[in-house]
């Protein structure tokens, strides 16, 4: 594998010299918060947006990277440019940002931060497949954190919730995707993915009470207001799910997936769905690249 270059407390490192101590709070506690953004074409794509994201997470744990956005974002995007040379062959990146709290017994007295921005290509393979044929989902018995203990919207890396949700899912299909629940039992998120509903030509997807405010989501409703399509934030339960005409999930990598079964059920016809075709199609002219062409040839 091609040695990648990272940011690492001031300092530009080959990738595998990013050393976390293991008395660092990230490490020990999950107490570290981080952002991930990635490239079409090797250009970045809503940097700001996602460093709007790390930041507020940063300011609402109070953790100081002892940088600004402004120079968040220059590091993030000289980090793409230093990877260039290495990315023909692997075709786009994910830039990835985290901030750990350092080492300390206590959380007020820790520090000094880990602050970190790494490049590393993007796992193509994980979801290719799934534009033609859909992918299976299954909703875990583990819940989203209540906003009430940590509120969803922080990007964290405490997210054990998330890997039990992954084991549940594995349990019922191998090659399913976990979709979670709040205490009240209605449909949240994915494991690092918002999800999305259609019904009767309308999009719908939860609100974000107890979800993370995805990059990708806002990206989809910007999509939707361009195709006149029309989508709604509510409350869905299971039932919804599994009535409806298609879903879909988006994220920073695959963009908007299609959703082809809940459970072992199939939703709609069992296939990927008009609007979700429409609005993946938007997205690829959008970005001017195509985006199910380029996973379907890297991780095929």
């Amino acid at each position: 594998m091609a040695e990648y270059t990272a940011y690492f407390n001031g300092e530009w490192v080959p990738f595998g010299e990013v050393k976390i101590s293991p008395l660092d709070r990230g490490f020990e506690v999950g107490d570290v918060v981080f952002d991930v953004a990635r490239t079409f074409n090797g250009k970045s794509f809503r940097m700001k947006e996602h460093l709007d994201r790390l930041y507020r997470s940063l300011k609402y744990v109070r953790l100081d990277p002892g940088l600004s956005q402004e120079e968040f974002s220059d590091i993030s995007e000289e980090a793409l440019e230093r990877n260039e040379p290495l990315r023909e062959e692997v075709g786009d990146y994910t830039v990835r940002q985290f901030v750990t709290r350092g080492p300390g017994a206590w959380t007020h007295d820790a520090g000094p931060p880990a602050v970190c921005v790494m490049v590393t290509p993007i796992s193509f393979k994980r979801f290719a497949s799934h534009y033609n044929d859909g992918a299976p989902s299954v909703i875990a018995r583990t819940r989203s954190f209540s906003t009430e203990s940590l509120d969803p919207k922080v990007k964290h890396y405490s997210r054990m919730n998330f890997n039990l949700a992954e084991l549940e899912a594995h349990d019922v299909d191998p090659n399913a995707w976990p979709i979670l629940t709040d205490i009240d039992g209605n449909l949240t998120e994915g494991t690092g993915y918002n999800m999305f509903l259609v019904t009767d030509g309308v999009i719908r997807t939860p609100g974000d009470r107890s979800i993370l405010q995805g990059v990708s989501r806002g990206m989809v409703f910007d999509l939707a207001d361009q195709l006149n399509m029309p989508i709604v934030e509510e409350d869905l339960q299971p039932y919804d799910l599994y009535t409806a005409d298609e879903a879909f999930f988006s994220g920073t990598s695959p963009c908007v997936l299609p959703v082809t079964s809940a459970d072992k059920r199939d939703i709609g016809d069992g296939n990927p769905g008009p609007i979700t075709q429409q609005l993946l199609a938007a997205w690829s002219e959008r970005v001017g690249i195509d985006i199910v062409g380029q996973a379907l040839r890297h991780g095929g």
